[in-house]
């Protein structure tokens, strides 16, 4: 069965049909609704998960900036990542670090972070560089062919598993198992049993019960993986991040197998995501944008840094976060209650007209530019933005001054109203003392 038709699309955020449409029309939407009152959006009835009535979307920039800043009131527990509770069973998989509140989270993050500190960072810089050197040589080799598949997904996710101890033939598979934890809504990662009758979702228990299982087994296979490596880490520590975690002291105790298994996917999962959907977004807007493409190629050191923001901003590789209300509380004239749950949605706040002059316009020289694309300001600030700026700042380096004309075609994008990502993105260029080469449909597997 066919995915859900982009014509057919209404404008209600909570329907997958939505984040079908092209995203010039679904900013045109969230322009709308950040002239509107907070709006309350349904989610539909699911077999086996809790019942949720739904969520208000907050779409300005000044909201989920001051929702970021009071983590007392708006909490990310029991979820930050999906609309709808999930069922106790899957949570023991995914629940971690970015679904708690201090003091444990931040107990955990302070561990975490001696990984992410400016110092580590700088010695991790030449590895970082050699890794896009290696995988530019290789794209040269391969010619024309998906950016997503061979340079896009291959950094972040090298680098990450390399903080982790995770072997590199294991890395694909890793890979792999992220696309379908992040693609859940994606029929080609999770199979195609959601239905449309009468314009209503509708997705039955076997499919739901599918849906669930594979997006579950996806999780169990990365926990299984963590085991064995924090198995062997707890015995003969190395100092990379996986030994931090297995023999850190919170308190008197140690994090369960459990609790370490949740923390590595998703160690796993935001050390890729971010800077994959960067960088295949980035070398789609400057191909898309050629001016800006000549700016950053007049002076990449002075303008890669903006480059970078600009594309973090334009994209927003993370659509929305989750957070749940704790108590009674009034924010810009709205009075939430207790138990509500809201999405705050970096996708429209990084476009509102009140902060951004000239939104929807990508524009490398942009400053000051206060996306929330790593998250808003408080406890749960992206860990890994640093990390990620440097990755995408050492692959543009590579790739531009080495194939300066390499360019984008048409992307086949993720249908997922959490990720804004590509699942391929075929490009084309002109290898090193060749002719010009032909793009790939990139569309084969």
């Amino acid at each position: 069965m066919r995915g859900p038709s982009a014509e057919a699309a209404p404008t209600d955020l909570s329907d997958l049909r939505f984040w079908a449409r092209p995203p010039e029309e679904r900013a045109a939407v969230f322009a709308d609704l950040r002239e509107r009152d907070l709006q309350f959006f349904e989610l539909p009835k699911m077999p086996f998960l809790p019942r949720s009535p739904g969520y208000w979307a907050v779409v300005r920039h000044a909201d989920v900036a001051e929702i970021s800043r009071l983590p007392k009131v708006f909490s990310s527990e029991p979820s930050a990542t999906a609309p709808a509770d999930m069922p106790n069973w899957m949570n023991k998989y995914f629940n971690s670090m970015i679904d708690m509140d201090d003091p444990r989270h931040a107990k955990i993050r302070r561990i975490v972070s001696k990984a992410f500190t400016p110092k580590v960072l700088a010695k991790a810089e030449d590895d970082i560089a050699a890794r896009a050197r290696r995988i530019v040589d290789e794209l040269v080799q391969t010619g024309p062919c998906d950016f997503v598949e061979e340079v896009a997904s291959r950094l972040p996710t090298e680098v990450i598993c390399d903080m982790l101890g995770i072997p590199a033939q294991h890395h694909r598979r890793v890979i792999k198992l992220t696309n379908i934890i992040v693609g859940y809504s994606d029929p080609e990662y999770v199979g195609d049993g959601l239905r449309y009758v009468d314009g209503e979702a509708k997705l039955g228990r076997l499919s739901t019960m599918r849906l669930l299982g594979t997006v579950a087994r996806a999780g169990w296979e990365l926990h299984r993986l963590a085991a064995r490596i924090g198995r062997r880490r707890r015995a003969r520590p190395t100092g990379d991040l996986t030994s931090l975690l297995v023999n850190a002291n919170l308190d008197g105790e140690r994090l369960s197998p459990r609790e370490f298994g949740a923390f590595f996917l998703l160690l796993v999962v935001a050390g890729n995501e971010t800077t994959r959907n960067a960088l295949a977004h980035g070398l789609r807007l400057l191909t898309d944008h050629p001016d800006q493409r000549a700016l950053l190629l007049a002076d990449f050191d002075a303008r890669i840094g903006g480059a970078v923001e600009e594309i973090v901003r334009y994209s927003s590789p993370v659509i929305f976060m989750r957070r749940n209300v704790t108590r009674d509380h009034e924010l810009n004239g709205h009075r939430f209650r207790k138990g509500d749950k809201i999405n705050m949605f970096y996708l429209s706040a990084n476009r509102d007209e009140a902060v951004f002059a000239d939104p929807d316009v990508f524009d490398i020289t942009r400053s000051p530019n206060p996306h929330l694309g790593f998250g808003g300001p408080g406890p749960h600030f992206c860990l890994g933005a640093n990390l990620a700026r440097r990755e995408i700042t050492v692959m543009f380096r590579e790739l531009l001054t080495r194939l300066p004309d390499i360019s984008a075609g048409e992307p086949d994008r993720l249908l997922s109203g959490f990720i804004n990502g590509y699942k391929r993105l075929p490009c084309s260029f002109t290898a090193p003392d060749s002719a010009p080469a032909t793009a790939s449909t990139g569309t084969s597997d």
